[in-house]
């Protein structure tokens, strides 16, 4: 059976094992993982937190990062405002993007979750209120939550994916990991 890593990524990581992209080097999945052979089954957006996983089996990576299988992919949203059904409604029927119409999401209003501070924390306006959604995907254009909720009128605060198909980050803290075998 393959070797899966299941991994909690900092806000500020960016998901990938080496970072060629600035003079200043930025934190990577390398500063958290020491195991060799393994490569993550999709991104997440280095200004994004939760669940990466990662894995050395070829056929399974694709399996879990390929739109065509249409894996669920959790998150948990804050939104900037009070999300109305109409917003939550455009979410379910599809949002119309630059590079097309997006499948249907499940989404629904939530409490805030107990989660982790975030570092740094999100900007806080005092006269804005914001809120917490639930939003499920089965498709991983670049950006396309926060992309999606900005559509309805709603931009994204902060973004924490919560689970891919059946593996969940729960028990996970930022920077920590485990292996599912």
């Amino acid at each position: 059976m393959a070797k899966l890593i299941l991994f909690n990524k900092p806000y500020g990581v960016l998901s990938q094992f080496t970072d060629r992209g600035t003079a200043t080097a930025r934190a990577t999945l390398s500063d958290y993982i020491d195991v060799p052979g393994v490569y993550p089954a999709g991104r997440l957006d280095r200004d994004s937190e939760g669940l990466m996983l990662l894995t050395g089996d070829g056929k399974l990576q694709a399996r879990i990062a390929d739109p065509k299988y249409k894996t669920p992919k959790t998150y948990l949203v804050q939104v900037e405002g009070n999300i109305m059904t109409e917003s939550l409604d455009q979410l379910r029927n599809g949002v119309e993007l630059k590079d097309g119409l997006t499948r249907p999401a499940e989404v629904a209003p939530i409490e805030e979750p107990e989660l982790w501070p975030r570092d740094p924390p999100i900007r806080v306006r005092k006269n804005v209120p914001d809120c917490w959604i639930r939003l499920v995907i089965s498709e991983g254009r670049n950006r396309q939550v926060r992309r999606m909720t900005a559509a309805v009128g709603h931009p994204t605060l902060r973004l924490i994916r919560w689970r891919i198909g059946d593996w969940s980050l729960e028990g996970l803290q930022p920077g920590e990991w485990r292996t599912d075998i």
